[in-house]
């Protein structure tokens, strides 16, 4: 993290020193240096998430895990039903019955247990896959105001990963980014 930070101040401070100031003319001629902005940011989850497309992603999601929650009773039910049948009749059963009925919950709750994650591995495989060309979408028009802005560096403010950004050296580009994504 220290690395990253280091990284990206050394980018910052050299790109200041390249062309982070432009001359302005000032009163009998003498030249003034006045920065202009270099960094765009904006928060990424909420440009996706505002995207009409996640929507779609997101109730498809819904609906994924609607059908996995269903399974996922339905096979708890079942085993809830033969443990109670179970309960019942294990004073009665021999021995070698009894033990089969153990084994064969033992195996049911393992199988129901690894059905649950792999459902879990499932939606979240789905979920990257549903999203992968939305993240797409949103880096290419990133890309594209950046370079329209011509800035250097474009900061993702999730997380309160940046807090502070000097409004003469950092511009909101949120809105030209949901812009680009219109087009």
């Amino acid at each position: 993290m220290i690395k990253k930070l280091f990284f990206a101040a050394l980018l910052f401070v050299t790109a200041l020193s390249a062309r982070g100031q432009q001359p302005a003319a000032v009163g009998g001629g003498i030249q003034q240096y006045v920065p202009y902005p270099i960094i765009g940011y904006l928060s990424y989850d909420s440009v996706l998430t505002s995207m009409p497309q996640y929507t779609l992603v997101l109730q498809q999601m819904i609906d994924l895990r609607s059908a996995f929650d269903a399974e996922m009773q339905r096979v708890e039910d079942e085993f809830n039903q033969k443990y109670e049948s179970f309960l019942d009749g294990q004073k009665e059963f021999p021995r070698t019955i009894l033990l089969k009925r153990q084994t064969e919950l033992q195996e049911l709750l393992q199988r129901n247990i690894d059905f649950k994650h792999q459902g879990q591995e499932e939606l979240r495989r789905a979920e990257a896959e549903a999203v992968a060309p939305l993240r797409t979408l949103l880096t290419d028009a990133i890309a594209r105001v950046a370079a329209e802005r011509q800035l250097i560096l474009v900061v993702n403010t999730d997380s309160n990963a940046c807090p502070f950004i000097d409004p003469l050296m950092g511009i909101d580009i949120t809105a030209d980014v949901l812009k680009a994504l219109e087009e």
